[in-house]
């Protein structure tokens, strides 16, 4: 069995994943979205739910929030149940593509009115982080347009920096702005935040407190991510991640089932850049388990994550860099691949046992009766959902 060193183990002792508290409400395809049963039915439910998932793992221990997906009449209860479970809130998540307001644009929309609604949107969004602690709001934006010559680009650019920055000012100093961006969906002309060097453009413009969010389903096929995360590492931009996994668009599949491989390289470069643990790089979950069972699917997608992690720090850097300086280019992949085709499996779950954990946190969570218990528990009411 691999044995993983100390200096591994205590990376691996720190490492935290936040969670997305709509991965647990009803999701499905654009044409159907499925209901389960034992769906939360309201935001506290999603954060028990979610609490599952760090009490089998250790991994877990913060809750991202969308609103309003998730508005509640107290934060601050909210904040203490989270407490209580032995989590916290995290990310508060904006929303500014369901409303028919925004049809046209939200935060770049020609008219001051609907664009003064999208701002104050994300002003009530910051009062929620006053609320629950959050560091971070997460801004995606569904804008752009499907034809060419329907709207003036540069303009609504210049009507984007000027939204953020009245956003990023109503930030408190511990806060931080962390802009998105998506290649394509719902516009397919052009996309006012398609790629990361827009959203780089952006953040820089408005202080060291505005950040670029890199989700890994949001890029064209072929697209060399790793080369994103060390960029945005070396720029000192890279605020957070939104892992899940694709096969052909934003497909948010658990992390590394189409791309295990993938998935490696991206946190080869995390390491490499300083990114694993450090407090200005989150690490969080955008995935729907339209399919699959809820909280094991999160079991697993943080698992996922946690071996990638630890084959990615069996790299030996030492002799990668001296294979590199050699031009040796064989030498130096092998190193990589070699990393890559450890089974880690083992001493993890045998490292999970030395903290008190299960050692397969899917089959503890199988046999703790909590499924069947919120199935039971959970009959009548409307049930949360994408959206809701």
């Amino acid at each position: 069995m691999t044995t993983l060193s100390s200096d591994i183990l205590a990376a691996l002792q720190s490492q935290a994943v936040e969670l997305p508290s709509w991965a647990f409400g009803n999701s499905g395809t654009r044409f159907k979205v499925f209901a389960t049963r034992g769906t939360p039915r309201d935001p506290f439910e999603k954060v028990a739910d979610a609490a599952q998932v760090h009490r089998f793992t250790g991994l877990a221990p913060t809750v991202a929030l969308h609103i309003p997906w998730d508005r509640v009449d107290d934060y601050g209860a909210l904040r203490r149940h989270a407490e209580d479970l032995g989590v916290r809130l995290g990310t508060i998540n904006s929303n500014t593509f369901q409303d028919d307001d925004y049809k046209f644009g939200a935060l770049t929309h020609e008219d001051d009115t609907i664009r003064r609604k999208a701002i104050d949107h994300h002003l009530a969004c910051i009062d929620v982080m006053d609320a629950t602690g959050s560091r971070d709001l997460k801004i995606w934006l569904a804008e752009g347009s499907n034809y060419p010559g329907q709207n003036d680009m540069r303009a609504r650019q210049d009507r984007l920096h000027d939204s953020l920055a009245t956003i990023y000012a109503r930030l408190g100093a511990d806060q931080r702005l962390v802009l998105e961006y998506k290649l394509f969906e719902p516009s397919f002309y052009h996309t006012d935040v398609p790629d990361w060097g827009t959203a780089y453009v952006q953040t820089a413009a408005l202080g060291d407190r505005a950040m670029v969010c890199l989700d890994t389903g949001h890029h064209a096929p072929g697209t060399n991510i790793e080369f994103i995360v060390m960029q945005l590492l070396r720029l000192g931009k890279l605020g957070s991640f939104d892992f899940n996994s694709r096969f052909y668009a934003d497909d948010d599949l658990i992390v590394g089932a189409a791309d295990p491989f993938q998935l490696f390289r991206i946190l080869s470069e995390v390491i490499r850049g300083g990114g694993l643990n450090s407090p200005g790089v989150a690490f969080m979950l955008d995935q729907c388990h339209n399919l699959e069972a809820k909280i094991p699917g999160q079991i697993r997608s943080v698992l996922n994550v946690q071996e990638m992690t630890a084959r990615a720090l069996l790299i030996d850097r030492e002799a990668l860099a001296a294979a590199q300086r050699a031009n040796d280019v064989l030498a130096a992949n092998a190193i990589v691949m070699d990393a890559f085709y450890t089974d880690v499996r083992p001493a993890l779950a045998q490292w999970r046992e030395s903290r008190g954990l299960a050692a397969d946190p899917m089959a503890a969570y199988a046999a703790s009766g909590y499924q069947g218990q919120i199935e039971a528990d959970r009959v009548g009411g409307v049930q949360a959902g994408w959206g809701a």
